[in-house]
């Protein structure tokens, strides 16, 4: 039995130890990476160590990693019109981005506002690749920026099949792999996406370190966010987070070796908590359950209760949850997916996420499935009589 559960994997995942270890091990290293005496040849020799990992949990060259702050950083470096490919150096004229996109995408980068088109989703929140198409149709060359796996609800989108029409029309196709890295196999060849970003401390690495990553050599980042010296092979100046980087690597090779043990175990654990969650509440609603999901993830609402309510309660009985997005906590409009998949906002104020890892137990569903059901209990009675905030 256990008196304290953390279920937010998705907002960041603890630090796996091989991955403290070697950013213990990183920090004892003295030179800069750009610097051609041993001290710096030591530390480039980590970096480019860790920079095979990352490309072999995806699938990737290494010499098409660019190691960045994070998956926003990455993703703001991926969007924008001076994208090369093959020497042609006209620029995109338009970016397409589906509706249920993290922040940091919906923003677009460095398109013009007037520029960039919204692709909207299916109720269980599946892009519209009919949409997608027709866009594309209309002839001006784009960018495309559809996600593998959406943060809030887990759904998996169909990217191979988005690829092949993005390419189709002649565009460029960025996925943001953030949440899907370490959950589900994920080969950048078989997706057909041209860029991909992931961020470290998602699958168990630690913080402030980010990838993009290219398809294919021929793909040229024309227009780095940060100039200034030729680190990361000219696409991103700065001297280099050698320990992070480093942790990085570690907690690929770690979430690699591990996928199909810890895919399993989270899958078998969600299970649990949605049978529980559907015996407790036959009225609960779990957001995109009819489609594909990572194995860890479940957005789940019952009408009548709101989410902040929720949150809270669940962190004073000592587990910890979201109402969405971690970079959405304190706000409360509804979520920007769950509008996306038109549902209501009276339902998708009360949306709370549970998303789990390797290490989450048997226990800690179980503690969270009493929690719920004592809650409920609780807070329906509250809102009958119009108590509860």
């Amino acid at each position: 039995m256990t008196d304290w559960a953390y279920l937010d994997w998705n907002a960041t995942a603890p630090l796996r130890p091989v991955a403290r270890e070697a950013i213990s091990a990183a920090l004892a290293l003295t030179g800069n990476p750009s610097s051609v005496h041993q001290e710096g040849r030591a530390a480039r020799r980590v970096i480019e160590l860790a920079r095979a990992d990352v490309a072999t949990l995806v699938g990737a060259d290494p010499r098409n990693v660019v190691f960045t702050s994070g998956g926003t950083e990455a993703n703001a470096l991926a969007l924008s019109p001076a994208i090369e490919i093959a020497g042609d150096k006209a620029p995109r004229e338009r970016l397409l981005v589906s509706a249920i996109e993290h922040p940091s995408v919906l923003a677009g980068g460095r398109f013009a506002r007037d520029a960039i088109a919204s692709i909207g989703v299916d109720p269980d929140g599946i892009v519209d690749l009919g949409a997608l198409e027709r866009e594309l149709a209309k002839g001006q060359r784009a960018l495309v920026s559809v996600m593998l796996a959406n943060n809030e609800t887990g759904v998996l989108q169909p990217i191979a099949t988005a690829a092949e029409i993005v390419h189709r029309h002649g565009g460029l196709l960025h996925v943001d792999a953030v949440q899907a890295a370490g959950r589900i196999p994920i080969d950048i060849n078989a997706l057909g996406a041209d860029l991909l970003t992931l961020s470290a401390h998602k699958l168990g690495g630690p913080k402030g370190v980010g990838a993009l990553i290219r398809r294919d050599e021929a793909i040229h980042l024309a227009d780095p966010l940060i100039r200034g010296g030729g680190q990361e092979r000219g696409s991103r100046a700065g001297t280099e987070n050698v320990s992070g980087i480093m942790g990085f690597g570690a907690a690929a090779v770690a979430a690699r070796a591990g996928l199909v043990a810890e895919r399993d175990h989270m899958l078998t654990l969600r299970e649990r908590l949605e049978t529980g969650l559907r015996v407790t509440t036959p009225d609960a609603v779990i957001f995109g359950a009819k489609a594909e999901r990572l194995p860890n993830t479940t957005l789940v609402a019952l009408r009548g209760l709101k989410a902040e309510t929720l949150v809270i309660a669940f962190d004073l009985e000592g587990v910890a949850l979201s109402s969405g997005a971690a970079c959405s906590s304190g706000k409360v409009a509804p979520s920007h997916v769950l509008a996306a998949m038109g549902v209501e906002p009276a339902l998708a104020r009360g949306a709370i996420r549970v998303s789990l890892g390797q290490t989450t137990t048997a226990a800690e569903i179980d503690l969270s499935l009493g929690i719920w059901r004592k809650l409920v209990e609780s807070l329906s009675v509250k809102e009958k009589r119009g108590l509860a905030a």
